[in-house]
């Protein structure tokens, strides 16, 4: 018999995001008359309620839109930044070395990684001002609603948060998460139970505090939390504590509006978010892909994962070497682009030459994503994250702050380095792809240092290999953010044994779908299809 007909409706408009109230948040808003940048915005505020330690209105993030009916395409920079009270020596002699697994630096107390001093600057609800001023459709408190609901009404604990709860990275020389849950009252109150541990998947969380914040937000605009009553509120509790974060600090935060990297991968242009966001090592290392036939070699082959691998890791090697907060560094963008470059690395690969990775910090996965795309079609990413969570809540406010200073390197002299004022590279990574001026796919990430490694991936999955959304972000993945190469315990073990033959160690990671969470929309000729990562449980949402 033949297949039956699809009965389906045409999707006019789509979003995709890791979290199921996120995803239903989204898609209500985009359903209600609101724009792709509306969408994303009540995403985002709904991911900052059910995904607490991931993301949230203390945290930071990149944005990047493209509106076809105007011509705009903007990349707003929301990336934290360190409180003027800090300086360049002040933790080195704290210094203990770095995480075992390279994410991260190790200092007495933990300093960096847990309570009031790892905080740095938030400057996400800055970045959501400043898209909804210049792209947004709906009134700005409406975006609020969903989220405000959620959190008075409650949530329940899904299986991948869960798993965030109960991290613990101590092998590494990192803390557990339980520990950054019970560091507050307010933290173990709303997500701990009596014995300390973390509430179990099913449970529900109300978060009354969060919701009221959320309210005056929607009320009186990010201003509430940079200058006014949440301001005055945080300051507080960073003075009762000895935290680093000042009024000043938080009246001060700015978002830039940076122009995005463009290179040309296949014909087609991938535009990506300059340093210090991630956009620099996909760009670097599609620029060295552009020199070997992928198809030829077959997709997750020996060849084609060892291949990969060394444009990965001299991607990483350069970053780390080069790149840092360009207002405090210049960085050799050009160069690293150039053809020249390319050219040299394809051909050091092709040679067998195998480069090894020099020692350098890189994030931990806590991290989410949303992409969207309206029926006017704009086109949005927006990657956001907490950094490392600090376990901070200050009293009544409901909302966990970032932990980002476990992103600067301790000791003086090196890109990323402690300083007033500072950003520090981010792999966040929310790219666009175009066909001359026309907008075709819509891609993030969360994962930490694997944020780069997964959108390589997916963008060769779909450009080369014709893939759909779908089919590119639950292919087999691997990493090589280390001189190990990590599989997927997708990956066969003929093909393993096949890459330890050519001369690389390899590590089988038993997740089905590690090493970050792509998630994407494709418009080729107009038609939208999406993806989301299985393993943090979201799913694409369509307006028909």
């Amino acid at each position: 018999m033949p297949r039956p007909a699809p009965r389906l409706p045409t999707p006019r408009a789509m979003l995709v995001a890791p979290q199921p109230e996120a995803v239903e948040a989204g898609t209500a808003t985009l359903a209600a008359g609101g724009n792709a940048i509306d969408a994303v915005l009540a995403t985002a505020l709904m991911q900052g309620v059910v995904d607490p330690l991931m993301s949230g209105i203390g945290g930071l993030g990149v944005l990047h839109v493209f509106d076809p009916a105007t011509g705009r395409h903007a990349v707003i920079d929301g990336l934290s930044t360190c409180p003027a009270a800090c300086t360049p020596d002040m933790w080195e002699r704290k210094f203990l070395g770095e995480c075992a697994d390279g994410y991260g630096y190790m200092l007495e107390g933990g300093v960096n990684e847990l309570g009031h001093g790892a905080v740095t600057t938030p400057g996400i609800l800055r970045v959501f001002e400043t898209a909804h001023a210049e792209f947004g459709s709906m009134p700005w408190e409406k975006l609020f609603a969903p989220a405000i609901a959620r959190a008075r009404g409650g949530w329940m604990i899904r299986p991948h948060v869960y798993a965030m709860m109960t991290m613990d990275e101590s092998r590494y020389g990192r803390l557990s998460y339980a520990k950054k849950l019970n560091l507050t009252p307010d933290g173990a109150a709303l997500y701990c139970q009596a014995d300390g541990t973390p509430k179990r998947p099913g449970a529900v969380v109300v978060n009354t505090a969060l919701a009221a914040s959320l309210e005056a937000i929607a009320a009186g605009g990010p201003d509430v939390f940079y200058k006014g009553a949440l301001a005055q509120k945080i300051v507080a509790d960073m003075q009762a504590h000895g935290g680093l974060l000042s009024a000043a600090d938080l009246a001060g935060f700015k978002v830039r509006r940076e122009a995005p990297l463009e290179i040309t991968y296949r014909g087609r242009r991938i535009v990506l978010p300059a340093p210090p966001a991630g956009g620099i090592v996909v760009a670097e290392a599609l620029r060295v892909l552009e020199g070997f036939d992928l198809v030829a070699m077959g997709h997750n082959s020996p060849a084609y994962i060892a291949t990969l691998a060394e444009a990965m890791k001299r991607a990483l090697v350069d970053k780390e070497r080069h790149i840092g907060d360009p207002d405090f560094a210049s960085a050799p963008v050009d160069r690293l682009l150039s053809d020249a470059h390319a050219q040299s690395a394809a051909a050091r690969i092709r040679s067998g030459e195998k480069v090894s990775m020099i020692e350098g910090a890189l994030e931990p996965a806590g991290t989410t994503t949303i992409g969207a795309v309206d029926a006017q079609g704009m086109v949005v990413s927006l990657t956001h994250t907490l950094g490392v969570p600090s376990g901070v809540i200050p009293p009544g406010t409901g909302f966990m702050l970032n932990g980002a200073m476990n992103w600067y390197d301790p000791r003086p002299g090196r890109p990323s380095s402690i300083a007033p004022g500072k950003r520090r590279f981010s792999s966040m990574t929310p790219t666009l792809v175009f066909e001359g001026d026309t907008p075709v796919m819509t891609l993030g990430a969360p994962g930490g240092a694997w944020i780069g490694v997964a959108i390589l991936q997916v963008l060769v999955n779909v450009l080369d290999f014709g893939m759909s959304m779908q089919q590119a972000v639950m292919a087999p993945r691997f990493s090589a953010t280390t001189d190990v190469i990590d599989i997927s315990n997708r990956i066969p073990y003929a093909t393993e044994a096949a890459v330890q033959a050519l001369g690389y160690e390899t590590r089988r990671n038993f997740h089905s779908f590690p090493f970050a969470a792509p998630h994407g929309i494709t418009l080729w000729d107009g038609v939208l299809e999406g993806g989301a990562d299985p393993q943090r449980d979201g799913y694409v949402g369509v307006v028909s």
